[in-house]
């Protein structure tokens, strides 16, 4: 037997429950190159940075010695059944007829162990590193390396093993696995969402999504990203967690489409996150790299435009987009450097444009825009999926959730912004602009993004109706913005009704075609509203 798994495993548990039940037990950790090795080798992805390294284009059989590997793959031929290898690598030792068990992982996991110190990286202790190294080595080198090594041995894995709740595994065989993403892959679905407090973090998602109240705040909710979520699979009645991307690594196609794949491959190219500041304060004054800038730096294909819907919005809430017109560049630059040295409390709204922001609002933010969510504000944040490129300019003084200062990178920052985004350009191109392009009998709907440089088009539509969509080959992505219930049906049969609930963000694959969404349960007979995403590939 041969079981292989996914970095953040707790790999005592599986090792004590299984290898008693073997004469012989090969780890795969002892046939790695040494660590020393290792870490030389991933030096170049990992940089000197606090938070950025370099996309890998290392792959797994790199952590082993070629002629070591043949040598044990050649022992292992004539192994009897009482031989278990465990470990990241076992099913490239593994002979013809061995079984072989891949123990998965999702990223949301992985990172709560690696705050908890619980588990070490791809070859190398590293469990004393603060989290966000750990990240970072997960993010730009593990986590690449063993996505790509997954791939090649989907097809020959026999069972599959679930081990995000310590102390309660589960196992499916590959037909359940493979027919459970199958028909996910054909019907609407949701990932599992994942809660997170924050230095700015508000109460409005601890009430509307039933959070726990003792918590000081939830600031995050990260609730479409495929990479980073969950997804369960329900299996005689009791529930599999299993990474959505494996649905992303194996039904590209089906779930985002052929035109969608052939620009993004296999990676899911809108995230849906929740920015919660009701009650909280201002998110740190930002920007994204340019798409140049983070292939050049980074290795990553494109960069993070986005914008902020206003799911709800207090009294005073405000959201800061753009420079003013005629700020003096160097000026504020310097004033930014002199806040980060301790200098002087930086004066945002001398330099950037401050605008009240309601229920409904819609905020552009293509890379490069100076913003950040003020505090009253409960952002539905829309964007592309590289998803820690945020340069923090300002933090407004306040310490992280670990009472140290958050990384600032004004130099970086100062090397992105882009500068023509002043009061007119804001006003002109990036707030609230709401363009009518259909209607029907209790139906409307309006165009709310659509920045030439972002692909990621938007629209917003109201019904009391039933409501008919296309995915013309694309995937969608929506959320339920107005009315408590809402269901989405297929017009031939091909899926079951799907109910989603107020604020639930929830997937439409390509392959889905023509949908329907109508009020239903608590809404029956009331005006709903869903926003959608999607990738535009037309001009």
């Amino acid at each position: 037997m041969c079981v292989d798994w996914y970095t953040g495993v707790h790999e005592e548990e599986i090792v004590s429950s299984l290898a008693p039940f073997f004469s012989r037990v090969i780890r795969m950790g002892d046939w790695m190159k040494p660590e020393e090795e290792i870490r030389r080798m991933t030096d170049p992805f990992m940089t000197d940075d606090v938070l950025f390294g370099y996309v890998t284009n290392l792959r797994i059989r790199d952590w082993f010695d070629a002629q070591q590997l043949s040598t044990l793959r050649d022992e292992l031929g004539s192994a009897g059944p009482d031989t278990l290898v465990l470990g990241p690598g076992a099913a490239l030792v593994a002979p013809p007829g061995a079984t072989l068990v891949y123990a998965d992982m999702a990223r949301w996991e992985i990172q709560q162990r690696c705050r908890r110190h619980e588990v070490h990286g791809l070859g190398v202790d590293n469990r004393a590193d603060a989290p966000s190294i750990q990240y970072k080595r997960g993010l730009f080198i593990d986590w690449k390396v063993l996505d790509y090594y997954k791939e090649e041995i989907f097809a020959r894995v026999d069972w599959w093993l679930d081990t995000h709740a310590a102390g309660d595994p589960k196992m499916i065989s590959r037909e359940t696995f493979s027919r459970g993403l199958e028909k996910t892959a054909r019907k609407p679905f949701r990932v599992v969402p994942f809660f997170d407090p924050a230095p700015w973090g508000g109460q409005w998602m601890k009430e509307v999504c039933d959070l726990d109240r003792s918590v000081d705040n939830y600031g995050w909710c990260f609730d479409c990203v495929p990479e980073e979520n969950s997804l369960l699979l329900e299996v005689g009645g009791v529930r599999f967690e299993l990474p959505s991307q494996d649905l992303i690594l194996l039904h590209s196609r089906e779930v985002l489409g052929e035109v969608v794949e052939a620009r993004f491959g296999k990676d899911f190219p809108i995230r849906f996150d929740f920015l919660d500041t009701i009650g909280g304060g201002n998110l740190s004054l930002q920007v994204h790299p340019t798409t140049h800038f983070i292939r050049e730096q980074f290795g990553m294909p494109y960069t993070q435009d986005e914008s902020y819907y206003l799911l709800d919005a207090a009294e005073d809430a405000v959201v800061y987009l753009g420079l003013k017109t005629g700020v003096d560049k160097d000026a504020m630059i310097e004033d930014l450097r002199a806040a980060q040295r301790g200098e002087i409390v930086f004066d945002a709204e001398k330099y950037v444009n401050k605008l009240p922001a309601s229920k409904h609002d819609h905020y552009l933010i293509p890379a490069g825009t100076v913003h950040c969510s003020g505090g009253g504000s409960m952002v539905l944040e829309i964007s592309a999926t590289p998803n820690i490129f945020t340069f923090k300019l300002w933090d407004w003084g306040r310490l992280g959730l670990d009472g140290k200062p958050r990384p600032i990178n004004v130099e970086r920052g100062s090397q992105v912004i882009q500068w023509d985004r002043d009061t007119e350009y804001v006003r002109a191109r990036l707030a609230n602009h709401f363009e009518p392009v259909a209607c029907g009998e209790g139906w409307n709907e309006i165009r709310t993004g659509l920045h030439p440089n972002e692909f990621i088009e938007t629209r917003r539509t109201a019904f009391s109706a039933p409501v008919t969509f296309h995915t013309e080959g694309g995937v969608h992505v929506l959320n339920l913005v107005d009315g408590e219930e809402a269901v989405v049906e297929s017009p031939d049969g091909r899926f079951e009704p799907f109910v989603v609930h107020y604020a639930e963000t929830f997937i439409v694959p390509a392959c889905v075609g023509d949908y329907t969404i109508r009020p239903c349960g608590r809404s029956e007979g009331q005006a709903c509203m869903t926003v959608r995403a999607s990738v535009r590939f037309r001009a």
